[in-house]
């Protein structure tokens, strides 16, 4: 285990902060304090940047693209290493504007950003503990641990319901106002709430179900868009204690 126990409620200002540590991975189990998730890192109060300072992270994956770091800058302890990992093709706000559901948009990150999610992955692999984040940490976080925990042989029904805690975790007044500002811009839109707030257990089954369909399993899928077998041998140790 890595880094030191941290009741990650400290982390004041920090939005769905979470360790995926204790899942079950066949006979196995997800070592604690070596892989974090989380929403944005913008927003921490002068404690929780000192709170976040005792997990001992050797390494930040920020999923965001260039508009959202400029606008909500994380705040980090300084010595962090941040590595920027752009997820989406196109802007957070297209998907708003296409009105497209969290299918389709899991659909692009896994078929259209596979470069981006085998380097987020990487990044796991070489350095721990390690924390990936987006502004939500719902889909391009969740894709890419749910693809990790995958690959490291975690059992589906963790990984999926991993994914799934996240709409409880949300702040509710924090997704209102979202939902509020955004229903003014796209009145019509039919996917609004499930693309701010949703993270249905089944969307992410169908996900992964579809990776196994196309690839033969999560571990093939990084090996086809270009994780080495070592790297992915890599990712099961570091990730699972057996």
């Amino acid at each position: 285990m890595s880094g030191e126990p941290v009741d990650l409620a400290a982390v004041a200002g920090s939005m769905n902060l979470r360790d995926v540590g204790g899942l079950r991975a066949g006979g196995g189990i997800t070592r604690e304090r070596t892989l974090y998730r989380s929403g944005t890192l913008a927003h921490l109060a002068d404690d929780g940047v000192a709170a976040l300072s005792r997990l001992s992270l050797r390494r930040v994956v920020d999923l965001r693209d260039a508009a959202e770091v400029d606008a909500n800058p994380s705040r980090l302890p300084a010595a962090v290493p941040v590595e920027r990992v752009p997820l989406f093709l196109g802007s957070v706000t297209s998907f708003f504007a296409e009105d497209i559901g969290l299918e389709e948009m899991y659909r692009r990150i896994v078929d259209d950003s596979s470069d981006a999610v085998v380097r987020a992955v990487r990044a796991v692999v070489v350095d721990q503990p390690v924390l990936v984040h987006c502004t939500v940490g719902k889909d391009r976080t969740g894709v890419t641990v749910a693809v990790a925990l995958s690959a490291a042989g975690v059992d589906r029904d963790e990984v999926v319901a991993d994914y799934a805690r996240t709409a409880a975790l949300l702040p509710v007044e924090r997704t209102r106002a979202v939902i509020d500002w955004l229903r003014a811009q796209h009145p019509g839109s039919t996917n609004l709430e499930q693309l701010v707030a949703g993270s249905p257990a089944d969307v992410m089954e169908r996900l992964l179900g579809r990776i196994d369909a196309e690839y033969g399993s999560a571990r093939d899928y990084l090996l086809s868009h270009g994780l080495s077998d070592d790297e992915v041998v890599e990712l099961g140790r570091v990730l699972v204690a057996r």
